[in-house]
């Protein structure tokens, strides 16, 4: 008669314990870490005490994206409905005739009311033009650009040269966005500026006064930008966009920030003044670190942006993701690992894909990885794991800033996702193509070349009348033609009735080699 009662208590324990979980896990908030040098500035956003995002800075290719230019178009494209703008950069910049037309959604992007509009009909080679860089310049792609300019500040961003008057799409309810529409619009009028509006995610409990004071703000910024304008001889920045430290402060969804550390004292004090009139409920979370070890050895960023280049992250369970970033997509392929499961080989399977779709969308956000992105899931056999796995997909996508849409898995496992892409991955950020295999990740064998020098020395003696052969190659190229391939070198000279001699060159990679005549 008693074991109802027990199992009574450890149903209520368990629910107790499920719900604590629960609510520790939905007040935990973020902190932001913010490291300054002379030559660059870096931030990393942490949740749970691990690195979600990652931005840097340097001091010599800072980021354009949001600059307002004075440019010249150089060519017009009319097949493409396109044009290239000189703005002073070392490449031209596109612009595409669509983001010519009026704003008529709140997503940052226009769409193309009237299809016959030709490039031709609104920009000519010579004209001078005012742009705005929506999309840093990306490897060997010039910047994007808009001329559509909007100006963001804490809870609206300003279209001065629109009417279009919107509310931010994170922000959900009929109800409520037709309210703040009202309340915007109010605001508009009571402010006396001109153009258009669109309130800010940020911005959803702004007070009245607070957006009066920012349209009136960003009002004497454009006037600065158009009297700027007339003053300067294409190309020329007109306008440029705060720093990234400011930039990162002035965007943050203060609900879930619970303080922002900063090493730099001057950043902290200049960070203390911007949000002194802007967002003054932030004033006692930003904070100075003054501590000898470095802020970002101390919640282990370093570590973590190590292994953010690497091509494979592992997973708790001995899973382990492979990613491979290339121009025209990325790829991610999940594999079980070391991972045996306890029970099936289908329960096996689904666990470490339930895994890795929280894994894979932290990297979307740490890496920055941008464009058309599949992943290619482990097969499973039931319908149910597969729609549980992309419910849980979907949900760990939600919590990215960018703009990201994820596709049905196909019958073969594969998912498409596609990020929005408007700076340079922290693997274009922080690494370069090797000179050796130039890129491929990949390079040919000692053995390979091996061969590749006995081709050239037949070649060579084929066409040239000379006593000797002097081949010049790597240490270990030469090792092995003195080791496992003597016999094929001494046959060599044999043949060809020459004598062949061996140096090793230390600055030669391992496919570099010369065959010189003598």
């Amino acid at each position: 008669m008693a074991y109802p009662s027990i199992i009574d208590d450890a149903k209520r324990i368990i629910v107790q314990f499920i719900s604590s979980k629960i609510h520790r896990e939905t007040v935990v908030r973020e902190e932001i870490l913010i490291n300054v040098t002379p030559q660059e500035t870096r931030v990393a956003t942490v949740k749970n005490g691990m690195v979600q995002e990652l931005y840097i800075e340097r001091a010599r290719s800072r980021g354009i994206t949001g600059n307002i230019y004075i440019g010249v178009v150089v060519r017009v494209l009319p097949g493409m409905q396109a044009a290239f703008v000189d703005i002073g950069l070392e490449r031209t910049a596109f612009l595409h005739a669509r983001d010519l037309l009026p704003r008529d959604d709140s997503e940052n992007h226009y769409q193309q009311s009237d299809p016959v509009t030709s490039i031709s009909s609104l920009l000519a080679e010579g004209q001078r033009v005012r742009v705005q860089v929506v999309k840093d310049p990306l490897g060997s792609k010039g910047a994007r650009l808009t001329g559509q300019i909007s100006i963001p500040a804490r809870n609206i961003v300003y279209l001065p040269e629109s009417r279009y008057v919107g509310i931010s799409q994170r922000i959900q309810g009929q109800e409520r966005r037709a309210a703040l529409l009202e309340v915007l619009n109010s605001q508009i009028a009571e402010s006396g500026v001109k153009g258009g509006f669109i309130l800010r995610t940020a911005g959803e409990n702004a007070t009245h006064e607070e957006l009066r004071s920012e349209m009136r703000i960003l009002d004497r910024v454009w006037e600065n930008v158009t009297h700027r304008q007339k003053k300067l001889k294409p190309p020329a920045l007109v306008h440029q966009d705060l720093p990234l430290a400011t930039r990162i402060v002035r965007d943050l969804d203060w609900e879930n920030i619970e303080r922002v550390r900063i090493d730099s004292r001057e950043t902290t004090e200049h960070i203390l003044d911007f949000v002194t009139d802007l967002i003054p409920e932030a004033l006692d979370r930003i904070e100075h670190y003054p501590g000898e070890r470095p802020i970002f050895d101390l919640y282990s960023v370093e570590d973590e942006i190590q292994k953010a280049l690497q091509r494979k992250v592992p997973l708790e369970s001995g899973g382990y993701l492979i990613i491979d970033q290339t121009e025209a997509m990325t790829t991610i392929d999940i594999n079980t690992g070391s991972f045996v499961g306890r029970r099936n080989l289908e329960e096996t399977i689904f666990k470490t894909n339930l895994e890795a779709t929280s894994a894979l969308a932290r990297q979307l956000r740490l890496r920055n990885i941008g464009g058309i992105v599949i992943v290619d899931f482990i097969d499973m056999a039931l319908s149910e794991h597969s729609d549980q796995v992309m419910r849980t997909l979907k949900r760990e996508i939600e919590r990215d800033n960018s703009r990201t849409q994820v596709n049905d898995m196909t019958s073969l496992g594969l998912v498409e996702i596609t990020r929005k892409r408007t700076r340079e991955s922290l693997e274009q950020q922080l690494t370069e193509s090797c000179p050796s295999c130039n890129g491929r990740g990949i390079q040919k064998s000692p053995e390979t070349t091996c061969y590749e020098i006995f081709r050239e020395i037949l070649r060579s003696a084929r066409e040239f009348d000379t006593a000797q052969l002097l081949v010049v190659a790597s240490q270990v190229v030469i090792d092995m033609l003195l080791e496992e391939e003597s016999t094929g070198i001494a046959d060599l000279e044999d043949f060809i009735q020459r004598e062949i001699k061996l140096q090793v060159n230390p600055e030669f990679h391992q496919e570099k080699y010369d065959v010189v005549l003598m």
